[in-house]
């Protein structure tokens, strides 16, 4: 079982089994580099093997979602948001290139995982291709139009702290940014890096030091940048769905067997 300060938010969210858990991490503006002071709420991830009645029964749970905040207004810095997805559930999240299932990846720096997950990593190749471009891309397009108000504000509403600071919403603008960097990481170097490198000028944007009219033409910018690199790009078109579909069926057994289930980390 995972043993680190970050578990109590998992028992106190009721998950139903806290010792299937492989990976835990703090994600959100915190792994990116981006938090500043005390503004974010705390957002965990991670990544639980489900037990075989639940794999292979007739009502799998596929994840888990739980948060301190109601649905009808924002996070505060106080709140917890805990999402949790079963390993075939956010394999094949990954599988699709869905940048969040991605981090899970490489999110090392606020993370406490068991040597089973280190095994997941190890084939993280399995999970890139040049495909995942096309929902970096797209992620970050909602994020640009959903500040310049082309779409509606998303189902918690808008910033209003950054709107009336700043004149735009910088966090969303700062988002659009970071998934432009991280897509062309991952097509040049197939890997993505967090925090991010660019964590001083994220910070930047979100704080408002940087123009709507600097921004976005920073983001147009990375924007072409990034589909270059996607076309140009070594990674294959797309990902090694039976090497993932052997390494799934290899943690699965692996854990029911009762290997590797200690590790200890302090966060």
């Amino acid at each position: 079982m995972l043993e680190t300060p970050l578990m109590r938010h998992v028992e106190r969210s009721g998950f139903y089994r806290p010792s299937s858990l492989i990976h835990l991490f703090i994600g959100g503006s915190e792994l990116h580099g981006a938090k500043v002071g005390a503004t974010d709420d705390l957002d965990l991830y991670g990544v639980y093997v489900a037990e075989p009645e639940d794999v292979l029964g007739l009502d799998p749970l596929a994840h888990f979602v739980w948060s301190t905040a109601s649905d009808d207004r924002r996070n505060g810095p106080d709140d917890v948001d805990l999402t949790l997805y079963s390993l075939h559930k956010w394999a094949a999240m990954a599988a699709k290139g869905n940048a969040t299932a991605l981090h899970f990846l490489f999110a090392d720096a606020t993370a406490v995982s068991l040597p089973v997950w280190g095994g997941v990593q190890d084939q993280a190749q399995a999970f890139l291709s040049k495909a995942s471009a096309t929902q970096f891309l797209g992620f970050a397009g909602n994020q640009l139009r959903r500040l310049t108000g082309e779409t509606g504000p998303g189902k918690k509403g808008t910033r209003p702290e950054y709107e009336c600071a700043y004149g735009y919403d910088t966090k969303a603008a700062m988002h659009c940014l970071r998934l432009y960097f991280e897509c062309i990481e991952l097509m040049e170097a197939g890997r993505i890096s967090l925090p991010r490198p660019e964590m001083e000028l994220l910070v930047e944007v979100r704080t408002g030091a940087w123009t709507m009219e600097r921004f976005l033409a920073e983001a147009e910018s990375l924007r072409l940048r990034a589909e270059a690199s996607a076309l140009a790009s070594s990674l294959p078109d797309a990902v090694d769905r039976p090497a993932i579909s052997r390494l799934l069926a290899e943690v699965h057994l692996a854990f029911w067997r009762g290997e590797d289930r200690s590790a200890t980390l302090c966060l």
